[in-house]
């Protein structure tokens, strides 16, 4: 399959936010919210300190996946980790490679920032994320993810 991949740029927001509804339709602990995500996205992309970075997927002018990293300082690292969001693929191009190419330039991003570690929060019931992730090196941890809402 013929695709690329690159940073992405604000005219980007309209398809990105097309996957996150994808994406936040299949996690149970989020809801797509158009105007949420164009906030979020919209700060990401401005972030000018360096300390994230989204990089979509586009096969011709069709956005068709996306993956945003931030930066988080550690103090069990004694320095810079990362936090992977939104790794999403649209579901007719899933299977071809598109989020493993996702996820190797967002480790290079990551090497060229010195980042010794990566962790993400997974949905625990979408069992084909947690296979594609197993499959690309990621391991399962003790720690357990808890929120609140302020």
């Amino acid at each position: 399959m013929d695709f690329s991949i690159r940073p992405a740029r604000a005219d980007d927001i309209p398809g990105m936010c097309d996957l996150l509804s994808e994406l936040f339709s299949i996690e149970s602990d989020f809801s797509p919210d158009r105007e949420k995500q164009v906030r979020g996205l919209r700060f990401l992309l401005s972030d000018i300190s360096g300390s994230s970075a989204v990089f979509v997927a586009e096969k011709g002018d069709e956005i068709i996946g996306m993956c945003s990293v931030q930066i988080l300082i550690s103090t069990a690292e004694g320095g810079d980790v990362g936090l992977l969001e939104d790794l999403i693929v649209k579901r007719d191009y899933r299977g071809n490679g598109i989020g493993t190419r996702l996820l190797s330039d967002i480790f290079k991003w990551c090497a060229a920032k010195n980042i010794s570690r990566l962790h993400l929060l997974r949905d625990m019931d979408n069992v084909k994320a947690l296979k594609f992730y197993a499959g690309n090196g990621w391991s399962d941890t003790r720690l357990v993810c808890m929120r609140k809402f302020l």
